[in-house]
């Protein structure tokens, strides 16, 4: 029985019961069965395991898996003890999540040839399609059942330790039938010990349940497993009747009593192991903090032992476990044995099951650990690592027991290291190698070994951990080559925080130092950075370091203002990208962009979007979507754009970037600028000045002069003559002519007429063929435009183009003439929501004496009805696509997706999969 903790009781019996029928618990209400996901927070001993437990009673479909500190430097340790009794169930996922899964439990990389082995998010994805299988699985879970504080759990009878991947695991036996609605509840105790891949893993799928029937339960101390975008619960205390009654079940004199109530301060271990030695802390004496007192208490009985039975359990809590079959070779090297735990069992300080060796709480082993002297830990790590059937176990005590640098101990660190890396385990295999640059006799050597941590870090997402790994590297080494490695780690840290400009330079400035085969990549990437962030000087020095790379070269002319020369290059790079492998896709597409290729801008993101769908590229796939989004705000397809920014916003949460969500956010600010949403445009700028779409707010709101200003702005800077830029030259011609002077229009008009020639484009020959017509009032411009239009994308642009024809053809008294390129300017803005620019377009069509807006048709927009997600489902559904397959295209459980097309159906008025094909889903566009 718990006592004081029915808050929380309620709130974890709400989610199971929303998980198992749909019902809030409390009030009744339904709404279809849902997930859900929280983190039970608090200090030692207050009750988080209890809870734990309390919530699995009564609820026979339950996985478990408890954090260990001794493996909390193992790759996916956690999740092997989580899955190990349902791996069978891991040939029923797709393909790529499969493999990722099976090396996760295997302990080996396999198919490294396959691009989702080297996403560390796939298994995260593997383990919510699997979570979700098991949850609409008809039939018991099995590995189910009670499983004491330790982690183990029941079977036949007996219970079976959690051993590493090489060992048994939990697992085996049956619990009742269950019905296929029972939620599944997942255990994740001493989630603070968890080691990062797990972390990981665990917290992708919690953050992307929805409709699938799982609870995942999470327990973690107060300092520790932070961050996790999850609903939070912290335990706090017990009140003095909660105390009371719970100490209660101690035959105690009543001032034992109160004094007990008194020093254990409402913590309900303190409250019963202080009541097992009846007086912690003297009279008089300054109290500790509780855990602290209750670790005395511990280390007290524990000093009380005989020394055999001192070392053993110092062996069980060095080797940290629960391994009997390691622990017991260690001791009989230290000659004690099985038969010495007897009194420490008797005390209740450990269990001795089957073949495990655990203490009864963390801070039993935490006082047998740190009561002990150093001579003795050190010797016990040397005889653990001589005992040892895991490599990784060796290296760890071998480290443990080193008590000076030595290079045998650090090569077998770097070799963990490197089994950790081969999956994907960044953050474990740098905290191995940075162990192993601590041990490393030789400066450069160790310095060397501290860059791989680094490298690893930032692969991990950790940028301000890797800058200072990379800091105490160059203080070890000399060597210019490897200084500039260091470099490029720190010119990427730079990237990520949200500085490409220093990136850039760093970048560029270091590689000039690097050896022959660092010296390129580090080249191409600090021009790209260089573009990106408008830093001139460094895609020069780049271009001129390396003068063969074709994509560097064009980027110069470009900032050189030589168009001619570097349009072609730059497009000659996209079509042959087209036709290439994968390799190098994204790259390709952001030149399209630059050179305003939109059809290939397009093209080569939906091939590298569906690629790393496919293949379960989670950690790639939002910066790939932020591309694509671009590409579609080109293409005027502004609702697609927001969907794809949304679901990269969404990913880089669940993945743990959420710092990335103001750079994909930005893409959409030039949808406000169009639709004339002021407020919204400077939220998504976030006090980042783009002059250019500032400039063409005001022009569509009537403020010529503010536009003038600042388009002039805009037309300056390296980027310039990227299709990006180069549209605000077009704005600025019209800008100038409706401000009635036109002459200042004339260089920006050369500028881009020029651009639009060398690049070839078709929708950017109709503007500039618009913005002649504009400056020299001539009808032959417009229709050349009309009919360039027609052989392109950018139906902003068409628009516009017919909205300024429309009002030329009016003012030269043909009104008849004008109400066609009127009717579609309407139709277009209408659709882009460009109220401004639709405004005027309609009062342009009134005065050609079309009354009202009755006469341009729009069509029910199906498109605005549903959320992002549901209409990336229902499109995926309207083309025959399975939710199976729905589900591992988009990261989300099958249940998800039948639970997105359940709440889509009314929104479009249809009922069922076939009616779904029979609408029209995609947006129109020119």
């Amino acid at each position: 029985m718990l006592y004081g903790r029915n808050t929380e009781q309620a709130r974890i019996a709400a989610l199971l019961s929303e998980a198992r029928d749909g019902r809030d618990a409390a009030t009744g209400s339904g709404g279809g069965r849902r997930s859900g996901a929280l983190v039970l927070r608090g200090e030692a001993g207050i009750g988080k395991s209890a809870l734990l437990e309390d919530a699995a009673d009564g609820v026979p479909r339950v996985l478990r898996a408890v954090g260990i500190e001794a493996e909390s430097e193992i790759a996916f340790a956690g999740l092997n003890q989580l899955l190990w009794p349902v791996r069978d169930r891991v040939d029923t996922l797709p393909g790529p999540q499969a493999r990722a899964l099976r090396a996760a439990l295997a302990g080996s990389g396999e198919h490294p040839g396959d691009p989702g082995s080297r996403d560390r998010f796939t298994t995260g994805l593997a383990l919510l399609t699997l979570l979700a299988d098991l949850a609409e699985t008809d039939g018991p879970v099995p590995g189910g059942g009670t499983t004491p504080r330790n982690g183990l759990v029941p079977v036949g009878g007996t219970t079976t330790p959690h051993t590493p991947r090489n060992g048994p695991a939990p697992g085996g036996g049956t619990t009742p039938h269950t019905p296929r609605n029972g939620p599944l509840l997942c255990l994740l105790d001493d989630a603070q010990w968890f080691d990062v891949e797990t972390a990981e893993a665990l917290l992708f799928a919690a953050r992307r349940l929805a409709a699938e029937g799982v609870v995942m339960l999470f327990a973690a101390r107060d300092e520790a497993f932070a961050g996790t975008g999850l609903p939070e619960l912290r335990l706090d205390r017990l009140d003095r009747d909660a105390a009371e009654r719970l100490l209660s079940t101690r035959r105690l004199p009543p001032l034992t009593r109160a004094r007990i109530v008194r020093e254990s301060e409402g913590n309900p271990l303190a409250l019963l192991e202080f009541g097992s030695v009846r007086f912690p802390v003297p009279d008089g004496a300054r109290p500790l903090p509780v855990t602290d007192r209750v670790i005395a208490a511990f280390r007290d009985q524990i000093g009380g032992l005989p020394e055999p039975t001192r070392t053993m359990l110092l062996i069980a809590a060095a080797e940290g476990r629960g391994h009997m079959p390691s622990q017991l070779a260690a001791a009989r090297a230290l000659g004690v044995g099985l038969d010495d735990l007897e009194e420490a069992e008797r005390a209740r300080l450990i269990e001795v099951t089957g073949r495990t060796i655990v203490f009864r709480h963390p801070l039993i082993r935490a006082a047998s650990y740190h009561g002990a002297v150093a001579a003795q830990r050190l010797a016990v790590h040397q005889a653990l690592a001589d005992a040892a059937d895991d490599l990784d176990c060796r290296a760890r005590h071998l480290a443990s027991a080193a008590m000076a640098p030595d290079e045998g101990v650090a090569s077998e660190l770097q070799q963990a290291a490197e089994r950790a890396r081969g999956l994907c385990g960044y953050a474990t295999a740098a905290a191995l190698y940075r162990q192993a640059a601590e041990l490393t006799p030789v400066p450069h050597a160790r310095a060397v070994r501290l860059r791989s941590a680094a490298e690893l870090t930032l692969q991990a997402g950790q940028p301000d951990e890797a800058e200072s790994l990379a800091a105490d590297a160059e203080k070890f080494t000399a060597d210019t080559a490897e200084h500039a490695r260091l470099g490029r780690v720190r010119a990427s840290v730079e990237f990520e925080r949200g500085d490409p400009a220093t990136a850039a330079r760093m970048m560029v400035e270091h590689a000039e130092h690097a050896a022959p085969d660092d010296r390129a990549e580090m080249l191409r990437t600090g021009a790209t950075y260089a573009w990106r962030s408008g830093e001139a000087p460094a895609v020069l020095r780049a271009a001129r370091l390396l003068p063969a790379d074709r994509t560097i070269q064009g980027l110069a002319y470009l900032v050189e203002g030589d168009v001619e020369r570097g349009l072609p290059v730059l497009a000659a790079l996209v079509t042959q990208a087209r036709a290439a492998e994968p390799a190098g896709r994204l790259q390709a597409a952001r030149l399209a962009l630059i050179v305003g290729d939109d059809a290939a801008a397009l093209d080569l993101t939906t091939a590298e979007t569906a690629f790393s769908r496919g293949h379960g590229l989670i950690g790639s796939l939002p910066d790939v979507l932020r591309t694509q989004a671009q590409a579609r705000i080109a293409a005027g397809l502004h609702g697609d754009a927001e969907h794809s920014v949304a679901e990269a916003v969404a990913l880089a949460r669940d993945i743990g970037l959420p710092v990335r969500e103001g750079r994909f956010r930005a893409v959409l600010a030039r949808i406000p600028a169009i639709e004339g949403d002021e407020a919204r445009l400077t939220e998504l700028m976030d006090g980042t000045p783009q002059s250019g779409l500032t400039g063409l707010l005001h022009l569509g709101l009537g403020r010529y002069d503010d536009a003038l200003r600042h388009l002039e702005g805009a037309a300056h800077g390296p980027r310039r003559y990227s299709a990006g830029v180069m549209v605000s030259s077009a704005d600025l011609v019209e800008t100038a002519v409706r401000s009635g002077d036109p002459d200042r229009a004339r260089p920006a008009f050369d500028r881009f007429r020029a651009w639009a020639h060398a690049g070839g484009q078709p929708w950017a020959l109709a503007v500039a063929s618009r913005c002649k017509a504009l400056l020299d009032d001539a009808e032959e411009h417009y229709t050349q435009a009309i009919s360039l239009h027609e052989q392109s994308t950018r139906p902003f642009e068409r628009a516009r183009t017919e909205l300024l024809y429309g009002e030329w053809l009016r003012r030269a008294r043909r009104r008849s003439d004008a109400r066609h390129p009127l009717r579609s300017a309407v139709e277009i803005f209408e659709r882009l929501h460009a109220t401004p620019w639709l405004d005027r377009a309609r009062v342009e069509l009134r005065a050609t004496g079309v009354p009202g807006d009755a006469s341009v048709p729009t069509a029910p927009d199906l498109f605005d009805r549903l959320t992002p997600q549901e209409l990336q489902v229902v499109r995926l559904a309207a083309e025959g696509t399975s939710s199976r397959d729905i589900a591992a295209q988009l990261f989300l459980s099958p249940r998800t997706v039948e639970y997105h097309l359940y709440k889509a159906y009314p929104k479009l008025g249809v009922s069922s999969r076939k009616e779904l094909s029979r609408l029209t889903l995609e947006p129109a566009h020119s």
